[in-house]
């Protein structure tokens, strides 16, 4: 995208947008507020966490107009597909008013030098250019990373839910100036207690206790059910638990096949839905956990790129000895029931190593008695 793209009517005025990637940016979280703001819109609900440390005018502001029902009636008037969706002018209650919309409810808070950055759902204030104390009613969300907003605008809060909300929001027909065609109304912003953050599952499991839990893979061919090692590789177990507990698995498929090689599959990047935001933190990599299992026909190991440590959610069942493979890539698991259910699999049409037909998936977690039985 150009560098030089620029809504001068838009009031908000934003340059070499970036399309940022799966996994959020390194720097340190801020401690969300103890309210959250629910954002029911004509297209679906978004629901955004506040950080008063790192804004504390913003945020005061924000929850005084959400409080009063400012915000009920107006629209996300204006979107950069895939970058930035932007809303809150009080002018835009008003079809009337179209051509001013994103000229309203400016000139009220001075910038404050926010620490959070400025990725993926971030909510932060629009300005008038040129004029950093400028900031008031109207936000803009940020579809994906744009980092090369933050120190420029007052970032203060995040999307934590809603975001697959927030990049229809973006991709709407728009005219010349970025504005909206159809309305896409707020219809009703409150704020509410800030629910406790949900457990991850499998945190401080121990490997006695990893090892009483099997996975179970339905697919339309049948069942295959995992036996894991977590004596062997603690992190890789509890991670691709953690995964199928959650559900992140489920909507993936196995999109490769090479016969005779592996079967490949559970990568997170092509699931359909996307992976919900509020997981999205939990997609990290792991550190390699190189051990003495062989990669014989059954075993299951963690794929990754050439960095040893990039293993993360997707994994490959060895169809055949493959000594090549063999302290290079994790083994974690391997098939106890359903090789039957792999061979035919394997045998499907395929393009390339691509299935012609999606091969889905859905992994979910049996955990068995300390005396073996399910």
């Amino acid at each position: 995208m150009s560098n030089s793209r620029c809504f001068s009517l838009s009031v908000l005025c934003l340059a070499g947008f970036s399309l940022g990637g799966l996994l959020l940016g390194a720097a340190e979280e801020p401690v969300p507020g103890d309210r959250q703001v629910v954002i029911e819109t004509s297209l679906g609900v978004l629901i955004v966490d506040l950080y008063p440390g790192a804004a504390p005018q913003h945020v005061a502001k924000f929850l005084q107009r959400v409080d009063s029902n400012f915000y009920n009636g107006t629209t996300f008037h204006r979107a950069i597909p895939l970058a930035i969706i932007q809303g809150g002018d009080p002018l835009s209650t008003d079809p009337q008013k179209r051509d001013q919309y994103g000229t309203g409810g400016l000139m009220e808070l001075k910038r404050e030098q926010s620490p959070v950055s400025h990725l993926r759902g971030t909510l932060s204030a629009v300005l008038v250019p040129g004029n950093p104390d400028s900031g008031g009613s109207q936000f803009f969300v940020c579809v994906t990373d744009q980092v090369q907003l933050d120190g420029q605008y007052t970032a203060f809060g995040r999307v934590v839910e809603g975001m697959e909300i927030v990049e229809k929001i973006s991709q709407s027909p728009a005219d010349e100036q970025g504005r909206i065609k159809d309305r896409i109304e707020l219809v009703k912003v409150y704020s509410r207690a800030r629910p406790a953050p949900e457990p991850v599952p499998f945190v401080d499991t121990s490997v006695e206790d990893l090892a009483r839990h099997k996975a179970s893979i339905q697919t339309s061919a049948g069942e295959i059910e995992i036996s894991l090692y977590p004596a062997k590789a603690p992190e890789h177990v509890r991670q691709f638990l953690r995964f199928a507990q959650l559900g992140l698995y489920d909507g993936t498929s196995f999109h490769r096949v090479v016969p005779g090689f592996v079967l490949q599959g559970g990568f997170l990047a092509n699931r359909q839905p996307a992976v919900p935001d509020k997981y999205r933190k939990l997609l990290q990599p792991l550190k390699g956990e190189f051990n003495d299992v062989q990669h014989v026909r059954g075993t299951v190991s963690m794929a990754r790129s050439e960095d040893p440590n990039s293993g993360m959610d997707s994994f490959f069942i060895v169809l055949d000895r493959q000594e090549e493979l063999d302290g290079q890539y994790t083994a974690f698991g391997y098939v106890s029931r359903g090789l039957d259910v792999v061979d035919v699999i394997v045998k499907r049409p395929v393009e390339g190593e691509t299935p012609v037909e999606p091969i889905v998936l859905r992994i979910t977690v049996v955990s068995t008695s300390p005396n073996g039985d399910e």
